[in-house]
């Protein structure tokens, strides 16, 4: 009797609620449907870096040993070449570093990180909490070159933390550490960068001073590891969306600086460690929720524009690897470039059309002139790289995605720097200067590691590319 008058009351309020343009969920009331979506897409937005994060770990460690880019939990998978253009666990990979990468889980204790010396050789070892904000980044410019030792803690720790090593603590209980080592990509490179991450060493603390051998990683069969991740995010409907976020919040807690939106997030019954029912909104907020991946994703990609400034042609943003409370812009980055490092590791002019203003293609040809005072000011190496339409690399004659002072580049008498960006070879006199383009639409990233200061203060700017005719044969050629 009582339920029955509980649920008949309900059913009233619910239907006197949607007359005067009330969404309910559960004890909450949110103003209008309108509010209710609103506050759905911007927690789709605050959660898509965390989600992304999820899918691209279970797609990452989803082996029983490492192989393939891939790695069990806890375990390092070192890359032994530059990734290949079938490669999609992540958009926008770099091909001028060997990656080093692993997914741990703090949760249960702390892991030791141990690195060797590296001889003055580049490197940088940032650990991305869930979140993707870099909460720290040893390596060559921060933490210099010689051997170092490091306990990463979880929240909530407060152990002993042994004498040589220096603690990290993560905000949240799933990191991802992602290891660049440069490489020059020679045989005789190759294995000296091989040599420096056999070295590389990650074991929980309970096996500090032990011989620890990890054990075999478990295979989930349900998970896809044919479709690229970030697809996979995209295809996710609202509600698996919100019932993944909240469960991921859990152990990954959002910062103090979150609460007034984990507070709206709460009036459509988004919480964390608490299951999301879209059936507790009423049906008319529930169909509005039910567009917000839609219409969410379109205001990601949308902000672009607003990334950072525009510079002949280029995105040039110096807003990457800590975000605070700019929830789209992490988004943003987390769409096009998953795992970016702080500013001062490294900057990623980013360009989709050339300076008239046209989208690349590779119909046409084009060239990149930097002037003598113009070569990009960098402390640790800089380079050019090409990305298909959705920043994956594409395969191409002289398995090239990346042009930098690697390839024996050749400057003018002047000091001056032309690269050839074009679908076919620029003639074998200057293929040291090419960078390959794919027979259609096509994206440039410049990568600046170990940007000088005037990167970071504005005083260098990118120039802008410049189309200089058609692709030779083609039916456009006059």
């Amino acid at each position: 009797m009582g339920i029955m008058r509980k649920s008949f009351f309900s059913s009233i309020l619910k239907a006197a609620a949607v007359s005067v343009g009330i969404a309910i969920c559960g004890a909450h009331a949110v103003e209008s449907i309108a509010d209710a979506k609103a506050i759905a897409e911007e927690a789709y937005i605050f959660g898509y870096p965390l989600v992304t994060m999820e899918m691209t770990r279970r797609v990452m460690t989803n082996v029983s040993k490492p192989e393939a880019n891939h790695a069990p939990m806890g375990e390092f998978y070192h890359s032994r070449t530059y990734p290949s253009a079938s490669f999609r666990d992540i958009t926008a990979p770099n091909a001028d570093t060997l990656y080093s990468t692993a997914w741990v889980d703090l949760s249960a204790e702390p892991f030791v990180l141990t690195i060797p010396d590296e001889a003055g050789r580049y490197f940088l070892m940032p650990l991305l909490d869930a979140w993707t904000t870099v909460f720290e980044a040893p390596g060559t410019r921060t933490t210099g070159t010689g051997a170092q030792s490091y306990l990463i803690t979880g929240p909530g720790w407060s152990g002993n933390v042994p004498e040589g090593l220096k603690e990290y603590k993560s905000p949240t209980s799933m990191i991802w550490i992602i290891g660049r080592t440069y490489c020059n990509g020679t045989a005789e490179d190759y294995a000296a960068v091989h040599a420096i991450q056999d070295r590389y060493k990650l074991f929980p603390l309970s096996a500090y001073g032990t011989a620890y051998v990890p054990p075999a990683g478990k295979v989930d069969p349900s998970v896809d590891a044919k479709t690229a991740v970030r697809d996979q995010v995209n295809r996710l409907d609202a509600e698996t969306y919100f019932r993944t976020l909240a469960a991921l919040m859990e152990k990954n807690p959002p910062t103090a600086a979150d609460a007034p939106l984990l507070e709206r997030m709460a009036t459509i019954g988004l919480r964390p460690g608490h299951p999301f029912e879209l059936s507790a909104l009423d049906a008319e907020a529930a169909k509005a929720v039910q567009e917000v991946p839609k219409t969410a994703l379109a205001k990601i990609l949308a902000h672009r524009s607003e990334a950072g400034v525009q510079i002949n042609g280029w995105t040039f943003s110096l807003k990457t690897g800590v975000y605070g409370e700019d929830y789209l812009q992490r988004a943003f980055v987390t769409a096009i470039g998953l795992g970016a490092n702080r500013p001062q590791d490294a900057v990623y002019p980013i360009s989709e059309s050339d300076t008239e203003g046209k989208d690349y293609d590779g119909l046409n040809r084009y060239v990149l002139h930097f002037e003598k005072d113009q070569i990009p000011p960098v402390q640790g190496f800089w380079s050019l790289t090409m990305y298909d339409s959705q920043y994956f690399f594409t395969a191409n004659a002289l398995n090239r995605f990346t042009v930098s002072p690697r390839n024996n580049l050749h400057y003018n008498d002047d000091g001056s720097l032309d690269l050839y960006i074009q679908h076919d070879s620029p003639g074998v006199e200057n293929e040291s200067n090419w960078l390959p383009a794919p027979a259609d639409k096509f994206v440039l990233i410049m990568r600046l590691y170990w940007p000088k200061d005037e990167v970071l203060n504005g005083h260098w700017q990118p120039p802008g590319v410049k189309i200089v005719g058609p692709r030779r044969g083609s039916a456009t050629e006059g």
